[in-house]
C-alpha cells in the first residue's frame, strides 16, 4: 500500500489559538478572503482532504474532492452514505495506508484541515508543511482550540515547535485585519 507524497495541514486561528466557537462552528472573524483564496488552492492541488465530522471547508470544487472523515463510529473504513468521492474512516483500525489505498492511492498531497484531534493524529506521521493562518484581532473565548495541549503559556507557535517544525517566513494576507500566515515545516 502506498501513502501520500506530502502531508500539509492547514489552519486559521483567533489571537488565543481558537478555531471555532463553544458550538464547534467557524465564527465569521476567522472567514478571510484572502486566507480562503490560498486555502482552496491548497486544497485543489491535494489528492485527498481528510477532517472530523465538524470540520469541511466548503467552497465551488468541495462536492469533487476525496475526502476522509475520520470517525470513530465505523471500525475501520466506510463509504459514507450522503457523500461521493469519501470513506468514514476510523485509525484505529485502519491505517492511513489502508484509507489511502480505498481511493486508490492517488498520487499527490494529503491536506489535513482538522480540528484539533485530527491535526494530533498526524504529529507522529509527520508534517511536510503546517500553514497556520492567524487573525490577530479575532479572539473566541470559551472556544475550541486549535491543538489539545494549548494553555495560558503555552501558544500554537509552541505547539508546532514542540512537535518539531520551524517558522519560515511571516507573510501578510490581509493587513487591516491583521491576518498573518506562516507555513511551518521540518
Amino acid at each position: 500500500m502506498s501513502a501520500p507524497s506530502r502531508i500539509e495541514a492547514f489552519a486559521i486561528i483567533s489571537a488565543d489559538g481558537m478555531i471555532a466557537d463553544a458550538g464547534g462552528h467557524m465564527p465569521d472573524a476567522l472567514k478571510i478572503e484572502a486566507d480562503q483564496e490560498f486555502f482552496h488552492a491548497g486544497l485543489d492541488r491535494a489528492a485527498v482532504v481528510v477532517h472530523g465530522r465538524r470540520s469541511h471547508e466548503g467552497g465551488p470544487n468541495a462536492a469533487r474532492r476525496r475526502r476522509l472523515i475520520v470517525t470513530s463510529r465505523v471500525a475501520r473504513l466506510a463509504p459514507a452514505p450522503a457523500y461521493s468521492n469519501t470513506l468514514l474512516w476510523n485509525p484505529v483500525g485502519a491505517s492511513l495506508a489502508e484509507a489511502w489505498g480505498g481511493f486508490g492511492s492517488p498520487a499527490g498531497t494529503l491536506a489535513v484541515i482538522g480540528g484539533a484531534d485530527v491535526y494530533t493524529l498526524f504529529w507522529d506521521i509527520g508534517y511536510d508543511a503546517f500553514h497556520l493562518t492567524r487573525v490577530a484581532q479575532a479572539r473566541i473565548p470559551g472556544g475550541h482550540p486549535v491543538f489539545r495541549d494549548l494553555s495560558p503559556s503555552r501558544t500554537p507557535e509552541d505547539v508546532l515547535a514542540g512537535h518539531g517544525l520551524r517558522p519560515g517566513e511571516t507573510k501578510m494576507l490581509d493587513p487591516a485585519a491583521g491576518v498573518t500566515l506562516v507555513t511551518w515545516g521540518p
